[in-house]
């Protein structure tokens, strides 16, 4: 296999593309795709670019460097190639990366790979983004783009408060959490849309929480929500509220 071929298959990997997928970036057929990566085809220079402004790399890195036995300079250098971009990058998690994510959140090379964005008007930490589909949060419509802050500690999650959860049993999920005294090891996660019951998490299955700072929509998206739908939602937290506190107490 060509040096070409098989960094077009390491990079490919990397990203968890399928072929369909990479094949679709490079607008190309997903066969040629195939033909490079098993060696029946020499990558045309056009497609090697395109690759190259894509991941960043040269034509020499490409055709001369096995990316795959040098990954950790690889790595290392697209690391390197974000911190200079700025401060405060903001690593995205769309909802095609969920699946992959929840394998893959704690490898510094997975999370290197992703997407990352910066907003000036935030201030020191750490941060991530991920996309939510549904209705369950709604007045905040599907599609929106959540900012969260890395929560240390799940002493450190505040009741009433609306979280991005990351679990082994519900994968990524957007929920308001409450906290009883009586609910030790257990979260309850509260959807601000009515219709969906709450429902509890073991803390013992949960590998991150961060910590919603800000809510991307699509200006074009108008929410489905009345001054009644509103004044039902207020109304019904609160009793969800008082429940809670009467069994605390």
């Amino acid at each position: 296999m060509s040096v070409a071929g098989k960094n077009l298959k390491y990079l490919r990997k990397l990203r968890g593309w399928t072929q369909e997928e990479f094949a679709a970036k490079l607008h190309i057929k997903r066969s040629l795709l195939g033909a490079y990566e098993e060696e029946r085809a020499e990558p045309r220079i056009e497609v090697l670019e395109s690759v190259g402004e894509i991941f960043k790399l040269t034509l020499d890195e490409l055709l001369l460097t096995e990316l795959g036995e040098t990954k950790g300079n690889y790595v290392a250098k697209r690391r390197a190639q974000k911190l200079a971009a700025g401060s405060n990058e903001i690593t995205f998690v769309p909802v095609k990366a969920a699946a992959g994510y929840l394998a893959g959140y704690s490898d510094p090379e997975y999370i290197d790979e992703l997407n990352t964005f910066t907003l000036p008007m935030l201030s020191p930490g750490t941060y991530r983004a991920f996309e939510i589909v549904g209705d369950s949060m709604l007045p905040t419509p599907s599609g929106s783009i959540i900012i969260g802050e890395m929560t240390g500690n799940i002493e450190d999650v505040k009741s009433n408060q609306t979280y991005i959860i990351v679990s082994r049993t519900d994968g990524i999920v957007y929920k308001r959490v409450m906290k009883t005294g009586k609910s030790r090891g257990k979260l309850t996660l509260v959807s601000d849309n009515t219709a969906y019951q709450p429902y509890t998490v073991n803390t013992s299955d949960i590998i991150e929480i961060w910590k919603a700072n800000m809510v991307i929509s699509k200006v074009n998206v108008q929410p489905r929500w009345d001054v009644n739908q509103l004044a039902n939602v207020v109304s019904s937290l609160q009793d969800q509220v008082a429940t809670l506190k009467n069994k605390i107490n």
